[in-house]
């Protein structure tokens, strides 16, 4: 069932709610290079980007709880600067209903209307299947594959794909 939700900028009350389920995300391994055992504050200072950067909530409507965030940014400083790149998370209880699609379709708005020309994600591991036939749908194609540049708990060492969409 999909959810009707709001997509809205972040807030000082809103860690509590993400921390829960980024922690469950990156202790898994599965689909974040960071360090499993990443605490709180490390994990607040990662994602939370500064401004110019851009983090967003995905939120219940009905219940008001978060259900995902994104965060974006230039990909790159200087002679890079027109290409964006963002980094999603759904809370797995709400997964498969909408979130991630809704948080991709929202961060390529900012990005047009911000003037970059186009989005890349650097890191998107190859065995994330539903991740990768998500971006896909929205446009987005493998420019490239770093062979065995994950090292995931249960597959061993996996590809990290390269992802580009143009912006028109």
């Amino acid at each position: 069932m999909l959810l009707r939700m709001l997509i809205r900028e972040v807030n000082g009350q809103d860690w509590p709610a993400i921390w829960p389920f980024f922690r469950e995300i990156v202790a898994a391994g599965e689909t974040f290079p960071y360090p499993p055992a990443l605490g709180p504050d490390e994990g607040r200072e990662l994602w939370l980007l500064r401004p110019p950067g851009r983090v967003v909530v995905a939120v219940d409507e009905v219940s008001g709880a978060v259900l995902g965030t994104a965060n974006m940014a230039a990909n790159r400083p200087g002679n890079g600067s027109h290409v964006a790149s963002a980094s999603y998370m759904v809370d797995p209880a709400a997964a498969r209903r909408g979130v991630g699609r809704a948080l991709v379709e929202d961060s390529l708005e900012w990005a047009r209307k911000a003037g970059f020309r186009g989005m890349q994600f650097n890191a998107v591991v190859e065995s994330n299947v539903v991740a990768v036939g998500l971006y896909r749908s929205l446009g987005f194609e493998v420019v490239g594959t770093v062979p065995g540049a994950f090292r995931h708990p249960r597959e061993g060492f996996v590809g990290l794909h390269v992802m580009y969409r143009a912006l028109g």
